[in-house]
């Protein structure tokens, strides 16, 4: 999915079976990050820091939904001990993964397998993809995307 592609309306279902629609939030712009794995050092980190800035992102307009493969069930206990206020989405058959383009050949201890590869997706009120953030620092995730929405900073920098 690039900048200009519109996220489909409905992402999947959250934690609680619900089916998550960019429409149940009318008058909301999108935060829409696709992470690997719930409880893992990397997406925790990520997932506090959109949970320690989410009322400021949503002061600026924005709703934020976490995608991952990870079952309801996974999401359901990730979300109570993280304390996390946005919606997770389980993509188990990673359909919205392939769609945004984030289901890719990875490579790790010399093996490769299909995962997610972490990328952050921001879209205005229609789901159109405005921006992309494809180097997420997953420790200051919402800082880095709050620098991008405020005009500041290299949202890619090199690693």
């Amino acid at each position: 999915m690039n900048i200009g592609d519109k996220m489909p309306d409905l992402l999947g279902v959250d934690a609680d079976g619900k089916e998550i629609r960019l429409s149940d939030f009318p008058g909301k712009k999108f935060i829409v990050y696709f992470y690997p794995k719930d409880n893992t050092p990397g997406c925790t980190a990520e997932a506090v820091s959109f949970r320690d800035n989410y009322d400021t992102l949503l002061a600026m307009g924005y709703q934020v939904i976490g995608v991952s493969k990870d079952s309801g069930e996974s999401h359901k206990k990730f979300i109570d001990k993280q304390g996390l206020p946005f919606p997770l989405v389980a993509d188990i058959d990673t359909r919205l993964c392939q769609e945004a383009g984030v289901w890719k050949l990875k490579k790790m201890a010399g093996r490769e397998y299909m995962g997610i590869v972490r990328t952050t997706f921001v879209c205005d009120n229609d789901g159109t993809v405005t921006d992309v953030i494809e180097k997420v620092k997953t420790k200051l995730a919402a800082e880095q995307l709050m620098a991008l929405l405020d005009g500041r900073g290299d949202i890619n920098p090199a690693p």
